[in-house]
């Protein structure tokens, strides 16, 4: 794939990729890698792909790119109770991909792995022949049997979520929309802080341990908190919301009192990569008090009720809602 100027593949792996080899990557000098759980352990493998002018925008800092593509897939191990071992990555490039684009990429990649103790294990570097695409498949592991399931919670179990919800939708929404009318209302640090989540996950690793430990069924928020809240029920279960109880940020707030439309986004707009679980009653103290341990705020926002309908949301003026827009979907 090198072109006039351009290093070979071979250069670019050594150059860019290899100094963030982990160990059984031998340098990514081999066509595999190995990987060994600790013992008594399963190994949890999950994987995502990110596409340019699809999940982001292609003129981001290329260091937040690959944060996001790592983030994104971490916030996966982080909701099945898992600890990260290392992940691979597939990077397909545009025919007008540049040094300078790749030596960006590859600085912010580092910097998350070494953050996230995460490292390169191997994976292919390609001409995409269209926009970019970057896939990567994340590897994590929990003591045997000890994955968090999404569609194992209980009828009474309470619904928490960490972090604060919406923030990385109204991100894309000021984006799209700066000259908004409820923009007008956000002081600049307020833009900085849903600009940041939106190009930024936090993937939770700090509460995979406690959401082991505690939770019923768990998964990340990625596309949208109503949505997945109904992915993880279903199956003669469905929940009640408060949706006064949803944490959101300051920047948040401010924008839904501007704009009381907002809180369509704020619930069904996706990115959040905030853990979403359910715990049985009597394990919500605990739960919480190792969130607040691990310096992650976890808040009980509603409980998982019998019924096939989907998710209602009871608003402050005491009437329900139902959220059609779901979750995104990639088709």
């Amino acid at each position: 794939m090198a072109g006039p100027g351009r290093a070979s593949e071979e250069g670019l792996i050594a150059r860019y990729f290899a100094p963030l080899a982990g160990p059984g990557a031998d340098g990514l000098r081999d066509d595999a890698a190995t990987l060994t759980p600790t013992p008594g352990h399963d190994l949890v493998v999950t994987a995502d792909a990110l596409v340019a002018g699809v999940h982001y925008f292609p003129e981001d800092p290329p260091a937040s790119i690959a944060r996001k593509a790592l983030g994104v897939n971490l916030s996966d191990i982080a909701a099945k109770g898992a600890v990260p071992r290392g992940f691979l990555l597939t990077l397909a490039l545009p025919d007008d991909w540049t040094e300078a684009w790749l030596a960006g990429f590859s600085e912010g990649l580092g910097a998350a792995a070494a953050e996230d103790g995460c490292p390169l294990l191997g994976g292919d570097t390609v001409r995409s022949g269209g926009p970019a695409l970057i896939g990567v498949t994340a590897f994590g592991e929990v003591p045997a049997g000890g994955i968090v399931r999404r569609g194992t919670a209980r009828v009474g179990d309470r619904i928490c979520v960490s972090g604060t919800i919406g923030d990385a939708a109204l991100g894309l929404k000021l984006r799209l929309e700066p000259e908004a009318a409820w923009a007008a209302s956000l002081d600049p640090a307020q833009r900085a802080v849903l600009a940041d989540r939106y190009l930024h996950p936090r993937p939770r690793l700090a509460l995979a341990g406690a959401i082991r430990r505690h939770a019923s069924a768990a998964m990340d928020v990625s596309d949208g908190l109503a949505g997945d809240l109904a992915k993880m029920l279903g199956g003669g279960r469905s929940a009640r919301i408060a949706t006064d109880s949803v944490p959101l940020s300051e920047a948040a707030t401010r924008a839904w009192e501007a704009e009381p439309g907002l809180i369509e986004p704020i619930l069904t707009g996706g990115d959040d990569y905030e853990i979403l679980c359910a715990v049985a009653p009597e394990g919500l103290d605990a739960l919480r008090a190792e969130a607040a341990q691990a310096g992650i705020p976890l808040t009980a926002i509603g409980t998982v009720t019998s019924g096939d309908g989907p998710p209602g949301f009871e608003m402050g003026d005491g009437t329900a809602r139902v959220f059609a827009a779901g979750a995104f979907s990639h088709f």
